[in-house]
């Protein structure tokens, strides 16, 4: 996820959403929707906000919670199994509308 945040931090919401979409790999799928939501979001709030100027001001990645599950191994034995996830913060700003 921190390879996918790090190519879109500093810039145009429109950029970085098709920066987004066009990327191969699966954690842009859901930093895209955090955009959206994001500039949803700040546009729902201000409504003095002019859409072309939303920047994505800042962009982090957190260790999130992790599910632990078992897999059956050899003689009787499991192996740990360890499903992390993460949690993705996204702030946007804009100008205003003059």
């Amino acid at each position: 996820m921190r390879l996918v945040i790090d190519l879109i931090r500093g810039k145009n919401a429109a950029v970085a959403l098709g920066i987004l979409r066009f990327s191969a790999n699966h954690a842009s799928h859901d930093a895209e929707l955090a955009l959206r939501s994001a500039t949803a979001n700040l546009l729902q709030k201000d409504d003095r906000i002019d859409p072309d100027t939303v920047v994505v001001k800042e962009v982090f990645v957190n260790q999130g919670t992790t599910m632990k599950r078992m897999l059956p191994a050899p003689m009787g034995r499991a192996y740990r199994m360890r499903k992390r996830s993460n949690h993705l913060t996204i702030i946007v700003a804009g100008t205003t509308k003059k």
